[in-house]
């Protein structure tokens, strides 16, 4: 029964102590179920060899005790045929025979009883591993999580929220700079086109002017005046 001497410890223990210990909990968990299946493996195995000794140890037990009746039977023939001498020696070979049943009944029976304790082991083995199987992947996925929210608290805890006030202030600050040089430029440039279009128009009056005197000229040189 070496081979069961970590079973027990595997099945009393609690995988949530294992995680909360170990340095890295998906590593830990997967080992958990190599293990169990390595225990698994070992166990089964034995299972094996003890079924193949309980149908040696039957098959012992069965074959003296038909010698037994065999030899039974050959006393009451014996005895059938008046040779009582003869049902003596046929008894005294069924008592041997008997002694030898005892025995192999014997074995059988406490090789029946190992095999069925190992059995009784091996079905508990098996349903603690597909109950850690069907948990590894929550457990995991609960490691994962908590990674992830302490890296985020860890994140969050380095970040001065002050610190990033105090640059968006001095950004804004920067734009309303630019915003009010950009307004200076656009009135400088509205005043500067207002004073080339009054100068405009007074070239162009002149030019006018000079236009309509010339055909005031004109149109008195025609009418003699």
């Amino acid at each position: 029964m070496g081979i069961f001497s970590r079973i027990g410890d595997l099945l009393k223990s609690n995988i949530n102590d294992l995680i909360d210990r170990a340095e890295d909990p998906e590593k830990m968990v997967k080992q958990i179920i190599i293990d169990m299946q390595k225990e698994l493996s070992n166990s089964t195995q034995a299972l094996g060899k003890a079924m193949a000794a309980e149908r040696t140890a039957k098959n012992q037990y069965e074959a003296a005790a038909a010698k037994s009746a065999d030899w039974e039977s050959k006393a009451k023939a014996a005895l059938a045929s008046g040779d009582e001498e003869l049902a003596k020696k046929a008894l005294e070979n069924k008592v041997k025979a008997d002694k030898n049943t005892e025995q192999y009944k014997e074995m059988y029976e406490t090789i029946s009883s190992q095999t069925e304790t190992i059995r009784t082991q091996v079905d508990v083995l098996k349903s603690k591993l597909n109950e850690a199987k069907s948990r590894q992947a929550m457990l995991i996925a609960r490691s994962q999580m908590a990674d992830t929210q302490k890296s985020i608290a860890k994140s969050a805890g380095g970040f001065d929220p002050n610190s990033a006030s105090d640059k968006f202030d001095r950004m804004e600050e920067k734009i309303a700079a630019k915003e009010a040089e950009a307004q200076a430029f656009s009135e400088i440039a509205a005043e500067n086109s207002m004073e080339n279009d009054d100068t405009a128009k007074q070239f162009e009056k002149l030019e006018t002017d000079s236009k309509v005197n010339s055909e005031l000229e004109r149109l008195k040189a025609e009418m003699g005046m």
